[in-house]
């Protein structure tokens, strides 16, 4: 089993492609939603 500073560190790790994963998502939403009403 893992050692419990080797899970916090994975958990963090975890935590942050999530949220880089969510705004991620958010941002390119917008962008297109932008570029549409551009285009029309």
């Amino acid at each position: 089993m893992a050692d419990n500073s080797d899970i916090k560190a994975h958990v963090s790790t975890y935590q942050g492609v999530m949220n880089l994963l969510k705004w991620g998502t958010i941002g390119v939403g917008l962008l297109a939603a932008l570029v549409i009403w551009l285009i029309h």
